[in-house]
């Protein structure tokens, strides 16, 4: 495991701050497993922290469904729940739903659409070059141009927050299952949908956007088992 920078010199937030977004990037990104076992006096080495920050963070990510702490067995990362992915979708649709009907009606659809269509040039750029990292910069600077439009900037950390587990899902169908350029066809349909000014349309081309995901969720258990929690709770693809 690639041990980070020591977070002591870094003062622009809590030190329990700190090490939850550390512990919280690596758990989205997959370089902490699930089941991948956890404890105070490891964390804390790791990132060259006290037990204290170590502890309020494994809390607080036990607060977002990250990792379980488990009584007398300790704490460990968070198998992939699709109950979390569902919560996780549902809030992010009804948001982006409520931001592109906002966009819709600002009058200022032909800017809005100029913006939109660079943001999906420079991701066809991206997938071109193998750079999934930009590219899905470029997808979020393709979310966060409607709630701009929309006027409401400020609910992007909101979406964010709320969208952590799907994230999640999809750090890991990135390398596996999705076809990028299914993401982009999907961006050019909403694009094309607001530049008509078919708001009906603009919604259902959002709604199978944001839904793509569950198309991956059986293809991806099916790559790797050991990551998802079964239906009885317990580990699947763990020998008996």
């Amino acid at each position: 495991m690639t041990q980070v920078p020591n977070l002591r010199n870094q003062r622009s937030q809590p030190l329990a701050r700190q090490v939850y977004t550390a512990l919280h990037q690596k758990i989205l990104t997959f370089e902490l497993k699930p089941y991948q076992a956890l404890s105070e006096t490891l964390v804390s080495e790791m990132l060259g922290v006290s037990r204290t920050p170590a502890r309020e963070a494994l809390t607080k990510l036990a607060e977002d469904k990250f990792v379980d702490i488990v009584p007398q067995r300790g704490t460990r990362v968070a198998p992939l729940r699709e109950e979390d992915l569902d919560r996780s979708q549902f809030m992010r649709e009804a948001l982006e739903l409520a931001l592109l009907r906002r966009a819709m009606s600002s009058g200022n659809l032909d800017a809005l659409v100029q913006e939109l269509r660079k943001q999906i040039t420079l991701q066809q750029t991206y997938v071109n070059f193998e750079d999934t990292k930009a590219f899905y910069a470029a997808d979020e600077a393709f979310h966060a141009l409607i709630a701009e439009y929309a006027k409401l900037p400020s609910v992007l950390p909101e979406i964010l927050r709320v969208k952590d587990h799907m994230d999640r899902f999809r750090h890991m169908m990135v390398e596996s299952v999705e076809d990028l350029n299914t993401v982009i066809s999907q961006h050019r349909d909403i694009v094309d949908t607001i530049e008509a000014g078919d708001a009906e349309g603009a919604e259902r081309s959002m709604i199978v956007h944001l839904r793509r995901i569950f198309d991956y969720v059986d293809e991806a258990r099916g790559k790797f088992p050991e990551y998802f929690e079964a239906v009885d709770g317990k580990r699947a693809g763990a020998r008996r």
